[in-house]
């Protein structure tokens, strides 16, 4: 080959067509290979802000950090359609977005602050804080570490954090919000009327006479989509929980006994005291003060003569002894007598004297009142490597290709057949399938498969998993009118009489803006006018719902109007009796705190609003793709 190409390449012509062919293909790399070098930002990062680069594995951290701290709080496990649904990711994103832009902007300010200040900042954290309300190191290097942090980049952190800090306090508007704001705020909230008012029931539409075939055949065509059947799927479901394990799992006495005896804190309260402190640098001090308290001195005068002010006698509470930090003061002070000062005590922060001020004293239940409890306990204790044993021998059966139904017979459990359900957890009926598992939707899962596909179980929160097979499919379908008939003859008959009481209710709006009088009007209608006073703006009150309420403030005063009862076939008509204007006192309790609640409303707006622009500004991008594998979703394609 490469002899054929130097010969074609001797002359002039080959020269010339080599050249070509060359260019073609320096051309078509520069196209489809070289161009990947400059799209190169997308395959590893989540988003972009200015020249700062979020990065996929940065933000998978961040997302999974995210979701264990949630689950903590929650007790119980996220899932990952649970965290989609909630919108965890896109609310991180956002957040390490703004982040991003305030620390680009920063930099371009060349914004700093400087060593001393960081130290200042993290030393007068309440968090860091020990028992004597003094900067703990110790205390400060376990948190940062048990967060993840070493100091010089906690440091750092914290100096992103006050800078981001000094650009948003630039950009939150007025230290107060106006005055004429405020005013008009509490007229709105506060703002109070009084109207006389008629409820129109169903039953003043008249008697309505059943449609004719032929205007019920033309209803139901023209609302055909609303008799529509939804796709139905029959499921075979199979739950097994912790919970319904450990009903099987008997318990003796004598083992809740052992638990009733080894941990007597759990089954009461446990005994509590006020305990104050005061922390001597000197063993000296410590013991010339205690032999003061011995001769009769009141512990806060001592410490007054020793030059201890009062924020130095730390009060630590009303606490149980477990509460207590330094294991010597508890032991000290859990042996003393109500009222009693202790001896000079080597703690981890100095020599400190005790006094406990009040005892209030533990109790303990006895064994026949925590015994269910306690067994019910060791019960579910016992069954969780039960479930696991059953998950286990569950999934094996599965991959050898049996069916849920099969796998149940075989391991003696119990499965349970849905012969037909739709995505809202109904059947054809129209009424919700009873009994399905509890904390988890098993019947949206079941509708993101298909027949006969083996799909993962779903966890319930309370310890456990439902598997479950889809057997059949039937689609949704245009229903015919003889199936539906009845629903379709109830729905025209709504509807006319909401057609009647509306064209009822606006007849006697009528005569009311010609001046008639409401009473007479009413009593015409055949029913009674009621007055109503104290109304206020999205308050529902009696026969009035929030609806109708909202129609009454967009009413002048001496108007009627009417709105929608509490269904399309109830009609409230009204008239404006009188309009309450509150006053504003920009010096009371009320008033101030409304002032400070707009306040904070401004703030977070223009906040927000900045936020918008600098992203804008600094230019941000969105890598899709990534952000779903960063959160586990997966490429696209």
């Amino acid at each position: 080959m490469l002899d054929g190409i130097r010969k074609a390449t001797a002359n002039w012509l080959g020269k010339l067509v080599m050249a070509v062919v060359v260019g073609f293909l320096i051309i078509s790399f520069g196209i489809w290979g070289i161009g990947d070098i400059f799209r190169i930002y997308g395959r590893t990062t989540v988003a972009k802000v200015g020249s700062t680069e979020i990065g996929v594995e940065q933000f998978s951290h961040m997302y999974n950090e995210r979701l264990r701290v949630l689950g903590q709080q929650l007790k119980r496990p996220i899932t990952p359609d649970m965290a989609r649904a909630l919108g965890i990711d896109r609310r991180l994103l956002a957040e390490v977005i703004s982040e991003a832009a305030l620390d680009e902007r920063a930099r371009q300010l060349r914004l700093n602050l400087s060593d001393d200040e960081i130290a200042r900042q993290i030393t007068n954290d309440p968090n860091f804080r020990g028992p004597t309300g003094q900067f703990d190191r110790f205390l400060f290097e376990a948190k940062i570490r048990n967060a993840g942090y070493s100091e010089p980049r906690f440091a750092a952190e914290q100096r992103k954090v006050l800078l981001r800090r000094e650009i948003a306090m630039t950009v939150s508007g007025p230290d107060t919000a106006p005055t004429t704001f405020a005013d008009a705020m509490n007229r709105f909230q506060n703002e109070e009327r009084a109207i006389e008012y008629v409820v129109l029931e169903p039953s003043a539409a008249g008697d309505i006479p059943a449609p004719d075939p032929e205007v019920l055949a033309k209803y139901f065509e023209e609302r055909k989509a609303r008799f529509r059947a939804p796709e139905y799927r029959k499921m075979v479901l199979l739950p097994i929980s912790v919970d319904e394990l450990a009903r099987g799992i008997e318990v003796s006495d004598d083992d809740a006994r052992r638990v009733y005896d080894d941990h007597p804190e759990r089954f009461g309260s446990a005994e509590r005291r006020e305990i104050k402190q005061i922390v001597f640098q000197k063993a000296d001090d410590a013991r010339a003060a205690a032999d003061r308290i011995a001769a009769g001195g009141a512990f806060a005068a001592v410490a007054a003569e020793f030059g201890k002010k009062d924020q130095d006698i730390v009060d630590l509470g009303l606490v149980t002894k477990a509460a207590v930090f330094d294991r010597a003061i508890a032991d000290a002070a859990f042996a003393l007598p109500e009222g009693g000062t202790s001896a000079p005590i080597a703690g981890r922060f100095g020599t400190s004297l005790v006094l406990v001020a009040k005892i209030e004293p533990g109790h303990s239940k006895s064994f026949e009142e925590v015994a269910p409890q306690i067994k019910k306990e060791i019960a579910l204790e016992r069954a969780k490597p039960k479930l696991l044993d059953t998950h286990d021998k569950i999934e094996d059966e599965r991959a050898s290709g049996m069916r849920i139904e099969e796998v149940a017979r075989k391991l003696g459990l119990t499965s349970r057949t849905i012969e037909a359900v739709d995505r809202s957890g109904r059947g054809p009926d129209g009424k919700p399938i009873a009994d399905l598992p509890a904390g988890t939707d098993v019947i949206s899962a079941g509708f993101s498969t298909d027949v006969n596909v083996e799909a993962d179980p779903v966890q319930l929160p309370s310890g456990g998993f439902v598997w479950y097979d889809v057997v059949a499919i039937t689609p949704a379908r245009e229903r015919t009118l003889d199936e539906v008939k009845d629903k379709v003859e109830a729905q025209w008959h709504d509807e006319e009489v909401a057609r009647r009481v509306s064209a009822k209710a606006a007849e006697m709006v009528d005569k009311l803006k010609s001046e008639a009088s409401f009473p007479d009007v009413a009593a015409a209608a055949g029913v009674a006018v009621q007055p109503l006073w104290s109304l206020k703006r999205g308050h529902a009150s009696g026969a009035i719902p929030a609806q109708a309420v909202d129609a009454v403030f967009r009413t002048a005063k001496g108007a009627p109007g009417s709105a929608e009862g509490n269904d399309p076939t109830q009609r409230i008509v009204f008239r404006v009796t009188d309009i309450k204007e509150p006053t504003f006192d920009p010096a009371s309790a009320e008033g101030k705190q409304l002032v400070e609640t707009l306040r904070r409303t401004l703030s977070d707006d223009l906040y927000g609003q900045y936020l918008a622009w600098l992203q804008a500004d600094l230019g941000t991008r969105v890598n899709e793709d990534q952000l779903r594998r960063a959160v586990g979703g997966g490429d696209s394609n």
